[in-house]
């Protein structure tokens, strides 16, 4: 899930750095009934203000009302949803970086055996959902969400032991399952 918003990858213009902090910030500007729509960010270098375009030339009445409510109201919760639109960041041509932006939240074990219950089980089955769509890697997130190494889990793949219908060495977004035998 989600801890923060995260660098947005871009170059600046004034210090040549390549990262952008997004803070929520939106600029809204009217020209009759035409509205463009700005998301803020700042360098994290010199501080200089990049605007990345929501909307441009939208008719006033083409507008939601609670979108226009929140972009006035600088809701951080639209800026994570603008952030994750691919649309928006192939317009502005921007990536994310997620470093630090994320955290795993584990959850309750099912059952009463409890975590150590669990793990001395011969098969288990875990779900992974994410909150948000973050690109990691399936070997990290099972590594730190059942206490191994890297090279652990990596080992447990090769083995055969650590499988799923998805591919864990690559990066993904989306929820996926996996079996761990002990």
């Amino acid at each position: 899930m989600p801890t923060c918003l995260p660098l947005v990858l871009r170059r600046c213009h004034t210090c040549a750095s390549g990262s952008f902090r997004a803070n929520g910030k939106f600029r809204v500007n009217a020209n009759h009934k035409l509205l463009d729509a700005w998301l803020l960010a700042l360098c994290t270098t010199c501080g200089e203000t990049t605007k990345l375009t929501v909307l441009e030339r939208a008719h006033v009445r083409s507008i939601r009302p609670e979108l226009l409510d929140r972009m006035h109201g600088n809701d951080p919760g639209l800026a994570a949803e603008l952030l994750q639109d691919p649309v928006l960041r192939r317009r502005n041509h921007i990536a994310l970086d997620w470093t630090d932006a994320w955290r795993l939240d584990t959850g309750e074990p099912a059952g009463p055996a409890g975590p150590a219950g669990d793990m001395d089980r011969e098969v288990i089955d875990v779900s992974v959902r994410f909150a948000a769509r973050i690109p990691v890697r399936p070997v990290r997130l099972i590594a730190e969400g059942c206490g191994l190494s890297r090279a652990e889990a990596g080992r447990l793949i090769t083995d055969g032991k650590l499988v799923s219908a998805i591919r864990l060495t690559g990066r993904t977004a989306a929820d996926f399952t996996f079996m761990l035998k002990r």
